[in-house]
């Protein structure tokens, strides 16, 4: 695992205007998958590159998928970016770079983070998003459009290919500027508008209680779109015993005692 800064693009590269005009096509196109399917012709000198997802990550919430493309088709690849999103995104070390910048604000440079397979301890998280869907190595552009706000464009390496090898890296480094700019573009455009409100209120409760933790923060998400302790629970895969325990103790935190008291505090805040 690793993790470096772009600071410039390498013109090494050269990119077909065709591919181009397609990733700019598909800013802030009505079909949320096919911004991640341009990416993945962008890169198509990589064969190797055969799954794209595009997550967003708000206000320190648990990751919201924006786009996925994978050459094979389905939704299979859309399954697998939610049960990373419900169950698996704490683990990633994609979340330890966004939530180590929290506490330190820096210029919004593009970082580039390679993870793979043998770097992830957790054997559920590591068999539903690297074995079953054939993957060995994760290639992410990191960037910031703004300070509360993070976007990964995370490209995945068929496992019959082994670890990305240092002229593929350097491909994606090359286009990596292009293609972060685009998905910064991409995002003001769709999705700014795919947030709804509960995220907003979301994000208020989170800065008025910094303190509150992950879990505290899912079940308040929940609880402000509507759903029950039962499909709060199924959402995140704990009992539904604890999603109530989650939920007093973030109300205490809160200093408040009700979900009417909850959006209250939203609203004011």
């Amino acid at each position: 695992m690793r993790t470096w800064r772009l600071d410039r693009p390498n013109p090494a590269e050269r990119l077909d205007l065709s591919r181009a005009t397609g990733l700019v096509a598909a800013i802030g196109a009505d079909d949320t998958n096919a911004f991640a399917a341009e990416v993945l012709k962008t890169l198509s000198d990589i064969p190797a590159i055969s799954q794209c997802t595009v997550f967003a990550y708000e206000f320190g919430n648990r990751p919201r998928t924006m786009s996925v493309a994978d050459h094979r088709g389905g939704r299979y690849l859309r399954d697998v970016a939610d049960t990373y999103t419900r169950h698996y995104y704490a683990l990633d070390g994609n979340q330890t770079i966004i939530s180590a910048a929290a506490h330190n604000r820096h210029s919004r440079g593009l970082l580039l983070h390679q993870q793979t397979g043998e770097d992830i301890a957790h054997e559920a998280y590591r068999a539903v998003c690297y074995r079953d869907p054939d993957v060995s190595d994760r290639l992410s552009l990191l960037l910031q459009p703004n300070d509360d706000i993070w976007l990964s464009v995370n490209l995945y390496r068929d496992r019959s290919g082994g670890r990305f090898q240092p002229r593929e890296i350097a491909v994606v480094e090359a286009f990596g500027p292009l293609i972060a700019q685009a998905a910064k573009h991409h995002y003001a455009l769709a999705g700014q508008i795919q947030m709804g409100i509960p995220q907003l209120m979301l994000a208020r409760v989170r800065h008025a209680c910094p303190e509150l933790s992950k879990r505290e923060l899912d079940v308040l998400r929940g609880v402000l779109e509507g759903c029950t302790a039962h499909e709060i629970g199924e959402l995140i895969g704990v009992k539904t015993s604890s999603v109530v325990t989650y939920q007093k103790r973030a109300y205490r935190r809160l200093g408040i005692s009700s979900q009417r008291e909850l959006f209250a505090l939203c609203l004011k805040s």
